[in-house]
């Protein structure tokens, strides 16, 4: 165990600086016009994030056996649009949180306004990258599969649909059933994404694409039932957030439908259910194994 979090530990901060280092080549500067926008855009980006989404999308084209440098482009849209659904997610409108990651959300340092077109403007450029060809050298045709695969992911059928299925779910609504479909399209959908994007790049079978999207579908499950878990019992100056929050506005949760001792067994089941699809890989999958088990065992 202390081996594999070892392994992780520098795995995660050696990626990560790679991510960083692609999003501030691919962003615009502060000092264009008008500023407010492109402020907020950056704060939103850099403010902490683990990032990972789009590790995952580098671990996954690892685990098929692609190199990195094709798809840095394609995780960095992915955090792009990650950062987007943050900034949307936290307005009055939507939970009304006021931190993210210890720091005033977008629209406590921007106003409502700005921020709403800084998650426009993030959402934009993560299709203006994926549709660069100096930036994503693939062919048209893998192109186009990966701008499609993250689109339906950001769109009605995922993120949106999900959060639209979120914000009109609650107290009236009690069905684990609903429930799975919140999280698998909110939180779920871009993380397939990341994985299949990652094996797509590379034109990996079809069964190590499948396998990968099981992964990510058990993965994505595994990680917001974890938040939903840490928004209940989790250390609020590790979160950087309020906890209890959820119970606050009465949101359908893991924790709120079964109680904790239940999420938490169901937490596990996805966590195992992930490992299981990578059974086909070899040690080239390590970090996507590892990461799995790090999302149960996270503690903000």
């Amino acid at each position: 165990m202390l081996e594999n979090e070892v392994f992780l530990k520098a795995y995660l901060q050696d990626r990560q600086k790679i991510v960083e280092e692609a999003l501030e080549y691919y962003l615009p500067r502060e000092d264009n016009i008008p500023a407010d926008i492109y402020k907020a855009v950056r704060y939103s980006v850099f403010n902490g994030g683990k990032r990972i989404r789009p590790i995952l999308c580098l671990a996954a084209a690892e685990a098929v056996g692609g190199d990195l440098g094709q798809a840095i482009p394609v995780a960095c849209a992915l955090e792009l649009i990650h950062s987007y659904s943050l900034i949307h997610d936290d307005l009055p409108a939507m939970d009304n949180d006021d931190f993210r990651r210890g720091k005033p959300t977008c629209h406590k340092v921007f106003g409502e306004n700005i921020a709403i077109l800084a998650g426009d403007a993030l959402l934009t450029e993560a299709f203006v990258l994926l549709s660069h060809v100096e930036k994503v050298r693939l062919s048209a045709e893998r192109r186009l599969a990966v701008i499609q695969e993250i689109a339906k992911a950001a769109g009605i059928c995922g993120m949106v649909g999900g959060q639209a299925l979120d914000v009109l779910s609650g107290k009236s609504v009690s069905d684990e059933g609903t429930l799975y479909e919140i999280h698998r399209r909110k939180t779920g959908a871009l993380i397939v994404a990341a994985v299949k994007s990652g094996a797509i790049i590379f034109n990996a079978r079809k069964d190590k694409i499948q396998a990968l999207a099981e992964y990510g579908i058990n993965v994505g499950l595994a990680f917001q039932i974890a938040d939903d878990i840490l928004n209940v019992e989790g250390d609020r100056e590790l979160m950087g957030k309020e906890t209890g929050s959820d119970a606050a506005h009465d949101k359908l949760t893991y924790p709120s439908l079964l109680g904790l001792d239940l999420a938490k067994e169901k937490l596990a089941t996805y966590v195992d259910a992930a490992e299981a699809s990578l059974s086909g890989f070899d040690e080239r999958a390590r970090p996507l194994l590892v990461i799995a088990r790090y999302i149960m065992e996270r503690k903000s």
